[in-house]
């Protein structure tokens, strides 16, 4: 329904064989140590360059995160995207829209940890990626919004525009790596009860 989050901009030929090396090295070095843990001095190290080389290809270590960050976040975006691209109508894709945002973001963190930090880092600093990701959700919000209004199965009166914020507000702390973290107990109850008591808003 929607793109991905677009990668960051990086330094350097496109092709390069050492921009893929420096991003295989951040995940090691991201998933053993953590994020901020690591420094571009242990991505030179591991890959046999020298720091200033390193920087020919990204100008920072969060460029290298958000490049880490931006494939996490459209692996996640493919799961809801695949998740309601079958719903059979808009009410079904709302539903889906709720479990599949919130138990793709869960999975990572509990099976992918220190990766999952580069995600609420993303977040809590609101990297390009992340804020990309956070538009796609609200986009197709907006998608469902006008399949379910054409179709009779919501109300009209309301502001699209107002709807599909209000609907990503309540959606956003499982979403929003950042806040997931704190709402992971949450999770089996929200996904049942606020997109019920959204279809209730919603209906004509």
């Amino acid at each position: 329904m929607t793109n991905s989050p677009s990668l960051p901009a990086t330094r350097g030929p496109a092709d390069h064989d050492v921009r893929d090396q420096i991003i295989h090295a951040a995940m090691e070095h991201f998933a053993h140590y953590g994020y901020e843990k690591t420094t571009v001095s242990d991505l030179a190290k591991a890959v046999g360059f020298s720091k200033a080389y390193v920087y020919k290809f990204f100008e920072s270590k969060q460029a290298i995160g958000e490049v880490i960050c931006a494939n996490r976040l459209a692996m996640i975006m493919q799961i809801i995207n695949s998740s309601i691209d079958a719903a059979p109508s808009a009410t079904e894709k709302l539903r889906r829209l709720f479990r599949a945002a919130a138990e793709a973001g869960s999975n990572l963190f509990f099976h992918d940890r220190k990766l999952y930090d580069i995600a609420a880092v993303a977040s809590r600093d609101q990297w390009a990626t992340a804020r990309a990701y956070e538009e796609n959700v609200r986009l197709i919000i907006l998608e469902i919004l006008a399949e379910g209004r054409a179709s009779g199965e919501f109300e009209r009166k309301t502001p699209m525009d107002e709807a599909a914020l209000g609907i990503f507000l309540v959606l956003r702390p499982y979403v929003n790596a950042s806040l997931l973290q704190h709402n992971l107990d949450t999770i089996p109850d929200a996904v049942l009860q606020l997109p019920a008591l959204i279809l209730r808003s919603l209906a004509p």
